[in-house]
């Protein structure tokens, strides 16, 4: 038997803004023990048997954050292939992806387990007895899901009906009311959204209920960009076939109406980390009933999450909030209002702020940069470059740069000049020059850039050459 374990990336997490932005979204989050969602979701899907490839079904713009969660986990030395959409159709799209690739990879008998990459589960040895269980109904010609024994009334989630391991409808988000006579009966579970199936099975399904959808993935996949190295490859979907997909769920395009449906169901400690409140879940509450991250101090406080970031946060008489600091950004919410984060997103998005879009560090293929300071004709930034990390030969037309070394060796190209500086050392680029920053050591390099001119935007950058294929 072959396991394919294939993990959906995507979404903006916008009810988890100021921690979750487009360009850094949910699945990327680190929590309580430090790794990211995505990571936990990998180890877990790694702990099943039988498993032989990992496929990481994200954006092309998520490459690199997705490849550096996963290089992070030593343990896992599995074959992994990221398949790159060239924009978000939803779960359709994105399993048809990964069942084509793992039914020319691994053979028509695959048995993919998909997994949305933003969940935490509690309890390891009962999703490994659930995944068994819906493994052995897929050797055996069936979609399996998972169904989650609701501990609550939640309109939150979509819902199961089930008799036995029987589905006998899917529910979408009820109101209050109809949530609570769903828990009642015992006969309802939250819908995972976790699925198991044959390669050949999904394909066939695909093609009898949502035609659509296979044929403009398929054509995508082969007329795909493909880079296949040693230990992982990337598949880059041709955006001129992916985009006729119709934008729909799995829901909706296959489990509700195929007849070839079972539900496994289980508890299993299972969080959908959809909101600030099932964020606070994850931190143990005090004497309380607060849930405190990082350096907080309270007075006549009771029921609030809390996280700070790199400030003191202290709060004197409240009750039920949601308080999140980060760098650029502060959120204040009514633990009642958590999911209506989502439209302070989307009004940022709307405003062209770029607040939603980005952190103060960002993520590029060589390492990272954090804004420290700007204002009237200056920005300071800190610089990270990963060992063996190489920025783009570039110039600029309207700004020069002072770059400090404050921790390793940098190697640079300054006009017609290379330079080698450690330590405290630095150089100038006057507006105009070409030049490349390198870090051909085995350790972080960390600079300090300050930047002076008339306009300081990342767009005054023209890439000369580029090892990242970003010219």
């Amino acid at each position: 038997m072959k396991v394919v374990p294939v993990i959906i990336g995507g979404g903006a997490g916008s009810r988890l803004w100021p921690a979750s932005r487009q360009s850094h979204p949910k699945p990327f989050l680190k929590v309580t023990d430090g790794r990211s969602l995505i990571q936990h979701t990998v180890l877990r899907a790694e702990s099943m048997q039988d498993v032989v490839e990992f496929v990481a079904v994200a954006s092309t713009g998520h490459l690199l954050l997705m490849k550096d969660d996963f290089d992070e986990l030593d343990s896992v030395l599995l074959p992994r292939t990221f398949l790159l959409e060239p924009e978000g159709r939803d779960t359709a799209a994105a399993v048809a992806a990964a069942t084509i690739h793992a039914e020319g990879t691994q053979g028509p008998d695959a048995i993919l387990c998909v997994f949305p990459a933003d969940h935490m589960i509690g309890d390891l040895s009962a999703f490994q007895t659930a995944m068994s269980r819906a493994i052995e109904h897929a050797h055996c010609g069936r979609i399996a899901t998972l169904g989650i024994t609701p501990d609550r009334p939640d309109t939150a989630f979509g819902y199961i009906e089930a008799d036995g391991e029987e589905v006998v409808r899917f529910v979408e988000k009820p109101d209050i009311e109809t949530a609570k006579s769903y828990v009642a009966s015992k006969r309802f579970f939250w819908n995972a959204g976790i699925f198991c199936f044959k390669a050949q099975l999904m394909l066939d399904e695909m093609a009898l209920h949502c035609p659509e959808v296979i044929d403009a993935v398929l054509g995508s996949y082969e007329n795909a960009a493909i880079v296949d190295r040693d230990c992982f490859a990337t598949i880059e979907l041709s955006s001129e076939h992916f985009v006729r997909a119709p934008r729909i769920s799995l829901d909706r395009a296959v489990m509700e109406k195929t007849h070839n449906l079972a539900v496994v169901p289980c508890e299993m400690g299972w969080n959908d980390i959809g909101s600030w409140n099932a964020m606070a879940e994850l931190v143990a509450a005090d004497g309380s009933g607060n849930r405190i991250r990082g350096d907080v101090h309270v007075v006549d406080t009771v029921g609030s999450y809390i996280s700070a970031d790199k400030r003191v946060i202290g709060t004197v008489g409240i009750s039920d909030l949601v308080i999140v600091d980060s760098p650029d950004a502060l959120l204040v919410a009514s633990r009642d209002r958590v999911q209506d984060v989502k439209k302070l997103f989307e009004g940022l998005k709307a405003a062209g702020h770029k607040a939603h879009l980005l952190h103060n560090t960002v993520h590029r293929p060589w390492g990272t940069y954090t804004v420290l300071e700007e204002g009237e004709r200056f920005k300071i930034k800190r610089i990270e470059v990963k060992p063996g990390g190489r920025l783009s030969l570039q110039m600029h037309y309207h700004r020069s740069e002072h770059w400090v070394v404050v921790s390793g060796t940098a190697k640079i190209i300054n006009g017609d000049q290379e330079l080698f500086l450690t330590t405290d050392q630095s150089t100038y680029i006057p507006c105009g020059h070409k030049h490349r920053l390198e870090n051909p050591g085995s350790i972080g390099l960390v600079m300090i850039e300050v930047q002076s001119g008339d306009y300081l935007d990342e767009d005054d950058i023209v890439r000369l050459e580029d090892v990242y294929g970003r010219t």
